[in-house]
């Protein structure tokens, strides 16, 4: 069984930064796809950002992230990031880590979509004051 543990959540200030990481076990990490997704509260779990299995360069992002945001991964480490900037009182959120371990079963485009997900991490509190 695959875990991912998130790491790296806290309590800052609006406008500063904050990177989150998730490690994943398991020997097939660099052909997974991975996204983080969102929980605000009183609101329902959302995506946030995307990056592909085979060719990193490959991201997508919320409308909401603004260019604020870059995904990134380390094939050998098995862990995906969040760099997170300039980060505002609604990016309050539980910050979950997800992986598709058959990403190239979808032709179309289906990123965003938390049913393509086959393992979720338990989150991180990410919180931002004024």
């Amino acid at each position: 069984q695959v875990q991912l543990i998130e790491s790296g959540g806290g309590l800052v200030q609006a406008g500063e930064s904050m990177t989150l990481s998730c490690a994943a076990s398991g020997r097939t990490f660099s052909s997974y796809a991975m996204a983080w997704f969102r929980q605000r509260p009183g609101n329902e779990r959302e995506f946030v950002a995307y990056i592909h299995w085979g060719n990193n360069k490959v991201r997508y992002y919320a409308d909401f992230v603004e260019g604020r945001f870059t995904i990134s991964r380390d094939d050998a480490k098995n862990t995906v990031y969040l760099q997170m900037d300039n980060l505002k009182p609604e990016d309050t959120a539980v910050y979950i880590c997800a992986a598709d371990k058959n990403p190239a079963f979808y032709t179309g485009d289906y990123y965003f979509v938390g049913d393509k997900y086959d393992y979720w991490g338990q989150g991180t509190q990410v919180t931002v004051s004024l």
